[in-house]
C-alpha cells in the first residue's frame, strides 16, 4: 500500500472516535436515566459506540452508491478492530480510575475522565490504524468509496 501518513491515520481514528463518543455517552445518560448498575451502563455504552461507529462508516459508503449488504461488510472490515481497541482502552481508563465508575453526568469527574479516557483511546489506536491502513486493511478498504 506504501506509506500511509500520520494525518491519515489520525484522521480514520477520528472517525471511529466520533462514533465511539456517541454511544458511549448515550448508552451513558440511558443507563443512567433507567437507573442501572455499572456493568450493564457500561455494556450498553459499548454496544452503542460500535453501532455509532459502522453507523458513520456506512452512511458515507452508502452516499456512495453502494449497496447496503457491501457496505456493511465494508464498515466491519473497516472499523471492527479499531472500535475494539478503542473502547478496550477508554472503558479501561474508566474502569480503573478512581471513583471515575460511580460519578454521575452531572458531576464534572465524568466528563473529565471521559475526555481523558477518549484521548488515550485516539492516542493508542492512532498508530493500529496506520499499520492496518499501511497493510490495505481498516479504512482502506473504505478509500474507495470517497470521492
Amino acid at each position: 500500500m506504501g506509506e500511509v501518513s500520520w494525518a491519515m491515520a489520525a484522521k480514520a481514528t477520528l472517525h471511529c472516535l466520533t462514533g465511539c463518543a456517541i454511544g458511549e455517552v448515550l448508552g451513558m445518560i440511558i443507563g443512567t436515566a433507567f437507573g442501572w448498575g455499572n456493568v450493564q451502563t457500561m455494556i450498553l455504552a459499548i454496544i452503542l459506540a460500535f453501532f455509532f461507529g459502522y453507523a458513520l462508516t456506512l452512511r458515507g459508503i452508502l452516499a456512495a452508491g453502494v449497496d447496503f449488504k457491501t457496505a456493511f461488510k465494508v464498515a466491519l472490515a473497516a472499523d471492527t478492530l479499531s472500535i475494539a481497541v478503542m473502547e478496550i482502552i477508554d472503558n479501561g481508563v474508566i474502569a480503573l480510575w478512581p471513583g471515575a465508575m460511580d460519578a454521575h453526568l452531572s458531576e464534572p469527574t465524568f466528563w473529565i475522565v471521559l475526555a481523558i479516557a477518549l484521548a488515550a483511546a485516539f492516542v493508542i489506536t492512532t498508530p493500529v490504524n496506520k499499520w492496518m491502513i499501511g497493510r490495505g486493511k481498516g479504512h482502506a478498504v473504505v478509500h474507495q468509496y470517497h470521492h
